[in-house]
């Protein structure tokens, strides 16, 4: 069965190029009929909060990658914190010393800072220089454990879907600690032993990590495991081809999601950061399951484009269903001190905004109208339509909405096309005097929508007030 996982480390939340990573491993997996694992790589005692595990979980629940195992769900290989396996690590590593393939390490931090010191004036490699390696009796001292680097073969080795067979000089590799003094493990040792010990298949990840991979196969040949199949994902670039950072606007996913995009424009966007199938652009998540595959991934970097995001957002909160938007902006109103359990007015409310709004928070803006006692006219707007003129027309529309009782838009289309042919007008001579009366701006949604969605009361009201 394949088994893949998602590991990411608690020291922030989750950003652009992690979620791809999570979402990549996900579709494969449901594309295979195999197990998602989720693991929280929480062994940097400095840097790791609670904080920032709840965000990331939220963000993964956000974005709709429900885990098989992990924190919150459990399964067979518990605990999923490698916080709560130091037991195991230091177990493992034990066995590596006693199996010849690690030793202990008694060389203190500040005796290695000033060994690196000195052969750095030397111009001497800065490596350790494995004093400890050949001790044959041992100290009662605090050590770390180190890795037992082989000098019997030339290179490292290993395969990789993207980049093919990737080699590297055993003499770029030093002795390198796996355990540290503290009992915590490095990462390259706890994710090696992590992953043989949860049947870990394919490791999809970023190609920031081919450095620690021969390491790790060090590792995996040590323990005589198997190796996965290794998948080294290209960098998100910016616009200016660099690697993706704040500069280049909001990296993390919760940003996104309290901007107002919505989770299945953003996973619709970073499947296609470095995956295709045909020129096919919007994919529904089943969708996304049924075709995705590792053959179809690319080779060379993702540009993050927000424009094109944004114009997904937009087509999804087009195309969604009208319930699940307004249950959305019900939400994002919230946040604004405004509470309405009126479902029927929000669906209607999407409706009229859902072609101006491309996000869920530009569209609470603008519903703020459907909510304020008061009409806030834009600079001029009232001077400018509310003339002298129109003001006997805008008087005789009150009277006679009086005695409408049906206010849909269908009938209102039909009021207002008596209302105009009556008086030998066009409609677009009331339009813009209608629209500033009613909400005080001159850009806005239709003025059937808005008399709909303000009740006859209130649009009579409103009209009154501002005559």
């Amino acid at each position: 069965m394949v088994r893949v996982r998602f590991a990411p480390s608690p020291t922030g939340y989750l950003h652009i190029g992690g979620a791809r990573t999570a979402l990549f491993n996900y579709l494969f997996a449901r594309n295979q009929g195999g197990r998602f694992i989720l693991r929280i790589e929480d062994t940097d005692q400095n840097r790791s909060t609670d904080e920032s595990v709840g965000a990331i979980l939220k963000s993964m629940r956000w974005l709709g990658l429900d885990w098989d195992e992990g924190p919150e769900v459990g399964g067979p290989f518990a605990p999923y914190f490698q916080s709560q396996r130091l037991h195991i690590y230091k177990q493992y590593a034990e066995l590596l010393v006693e199996k010849g393939f690690a030793y202990r390490c008694y060389c203190s931090a500040d005796e290695l800072e000033k060994k690196r010191e000195e052969n750095q004036k030397k111009g001497l490699p800065t490596r350790y220089d494995r004093k400890c390696r050949w001790l044959k009796e041992e100290k009662d001292l605090p050590y770390a454990i180190r890795f037992k680097v082989p000098e019997n073969i030339l290179n490292v080795e290993f395969e990789d879907l993207l980049h093919d067979k990737i080699s590297v000089s055993i003499s770029e590799i030093e002795d390198f600690v796996i355990l540290k003094s503290d009992g915590y493990p490095t990462y390259n040792f706890s994710c090696v032993i992590d992953d043989v010990l949860m049947q870990i298949t394919h490791i999809i990840r970023g190609d920031d990590h081919i450095n620690n991979t021969p390491k790790q196969v060090l590792i995996y040949n040590s323990l005589g495991m198997p190796m996965p199949v290794f998948v080294h994902l290209p960098m998100i670039l910016g616009s200016d081809k660099t690697r993706l950072s704040k500069r280049h606007g909001a990296t993390s996913i919760g940003l996104y999601e309290e901007m107002g995009y919505l989770p299945e424009a953003m996973v619709n966007y970073l499947v296609r950061l470095g995956w295709s199938y045909g020129d096919q652009e919007i994919f529904s998540k089943q969708e996304l399951i049924e075709k995705f595959s590792l053959n179809n991934l690319g080779r060379s970097s993702a540009v993050f484009n927000p424009e094109k995001l944004l114009w997904l957002n937009q087509h999804y909160i087009k195309s969604l269903p009208v319930a699940k938007i307004a249950n959305i902006l019900k939400g994002f109103l919230n946040k604004k001190g405004i509470f309405c359990e009126d479902e029927n007015k929000l669906e209607k409310i999407v409706l009229a905004l859902r072609e101006r709004a491309k996000t869920i928070l530009e569209m609470s803006e603008k519903a703020m109208i459907f909510f304020e006692k008061d009409v806030v006219f834009e600079e001029g707007a009232k001077e400018k339509f509310i003339t002298d003129e129109i003001k006997p027309i805008l008087s005789d529309v009150v009277s006679e909405l009086r005695s409408v009782n049906d206010i849909s838009i269908k009938s209102l289309e039909g009021f207002f096309a008596q209302f105009v042919e009556k008086r030998g007008i066009k409609f677009k001579a009331i339009a813009q005097p209608l629209r500033v009366a009613l909400c005080g701006k001159t850009v806005g949604p239709g003025i059937f929508e808005m008399i709909e969605i303000f009740g006859k009361d209130e649009s009579i009201r409103r009209i009154s007030s501002v005559l």
